[in-house]
């Protein structure tokens, strides 16, 4: 650690130093990534542009705080490839502390072993507690029946919080083990998020139709038919959510209620979210079957629209031209009178993406943080 003003060089390359504090890192894995700095100096958002590092040699980085830049007193921080799932892990991939430092000028040298790949591994005693609702909790809108989920904080029982929720479709996709199509492992990756302190929330999965899946997920009259995707919207607002509401300590507010699907279910959750922007301010939308409905409308003329976030992904290797579809739908978005400036979108892309539960299961919790834990974005 020096904290003078020198000149190191590392593979001929120079990292100057002047009056700021500088991070060198060292790490052993060659990954062609870029690597963030993630601390209490940005509300640790993890992909924040502002703080990636230089590579200044052969598995070497450099950050070099700005000139003027107000440092806490004492510095927490961590390294990321670009969020929580790609974290910095210790050699035997054990979670790490929080790193220190109360320099503020000269050079902090750190060395990181390995890094977390796919938010794997979990422990067990951060997984979330699954709670079933009802084996047939009334669906009155569609005069049915189905199996509804919550997952709660791990420590759901031990504090006085309240969360923000998120109602998620396909509920047979996204935890269960013995899945016909896998499954999104939101428990596994639930608990890693809460092993850092972050994606505290509780998530509503509501299981398909099975056979009448995609007459409920589809609204109106589009190619695939008449759908009934109304009264299933309707079901959500005026039955499910004042339930969970009731018998929850929830955040009732918009803010922090978001709504998220992939497929069907995705572009079920477009519906419910841009048709009832005082209830959903948050969307988290996975590969939609946009193909359904092109030309999809989206004037709603809602006034109580101020800072809803939508969280698009679309894979490279999907059908049915999803990753077009998606990227049109954003700029329709962006175009409309309805959105203007109200809204924050952002799109995810995986250039290998294909249509199925590994890809979304990755994106699941990018897509928690970016929602409902990054106040930067």
């Amino acid at each position: 650690m020096n904290s003078d003003n020198t000149t190191i060089e590392f593979n001929s390359n120079k990292i100057i130093h002047n009056t700021t504090l500088n991070i060198i890192l060292t790490t052993d894995e060659v990954d062609l990534r870029p690597i963030y700095l993630a601390g209490n100096f940005n509300n640790w958002a993890t992909q924040d542009p502002n703080f990636v590092m230089k590579k200044v040699g052969d598995n070497k980085y450099q950050y070099s705080f700005p000139e003027g830049f107000e440092l806490p007193e004492t510095l927490l921080y961590k390294f990321t490839k670009g969020d929580w799932s790609a974290v910095e892990i210790g050699v035997d991939e054990e979670i790490t502390p929080n790193r220190t430092t109360n320099l503020k000028s000269g050079v902090q040298n750190e060395f990181v072993p390995k890094w977390r790949k796919n938010w794997l591994p979990f422990k067990p005693n951060f997984l979330p507690q699954v709670v079933l609702l009802s084996d047939e909790f009334e669906i009155p809108q569609l005069n049915t029946t189905r199996k509804v989920w919550a997952l709660l904080p791990h420590d759901y029982d031990a504090t006085e919080e309240h969360y923000p929720v998120l109602y998620l479709q396909d509920a047979q996709n996204l935890f269960h083990e013995n899945s016909k199509y896998g499954n999104w492992e939101i428990d596994k990756k639930l608990a890693v998020m809460s092993e850092y302190k972050i994606g505290k929330i509780i998530i509503v999965a509501v299981e398909h139709a099975e056979e009448d899946r995609i007459k409920e997920y589809n609204v109106g009259k589009t190619i695939l038919g008449k759908g009934q995707g109304k009264k299933y919207i309707k079901f959500l607002t005026e039955t499910l959510k004042p339930y969970v509401d009731k018998n929850f300590r929830t955040k009732t507010d918009r803010t922090n209620t978001g709504i998220g699907g992939s497929s069907m279910g995705g572009l079920i959750s477009i519906f419910s979210g841009l048709r009832n922007p005082e209830i959903f301010g948050k969307l988290m939308i996975f590969s939609p079957s946009l193909w359904v409905v092109p030309q999809l409308k989206i004037d709603v003329d809602v006034a109580n629209t101020d800072g809803t976030k939508i969280y698009l992904y679309a894979g490279g290797e999907e059908s049915d031209n999803t990753l077009e579809h998606v990227k049109r739908f954003k700029e329709r978005l962006i175009n409309s009178e309805f959105v203007k400036d109200k809204m924050r979108i952002n799109l995810s892309i995986n250039k290998e993406g294909q249509h199925n539960e590994t890809y979304w299961s990755d994106e699941f919790p990018k897509a928690i943080e970016w929602l409902f834990f990054n106040s930067n974005n």
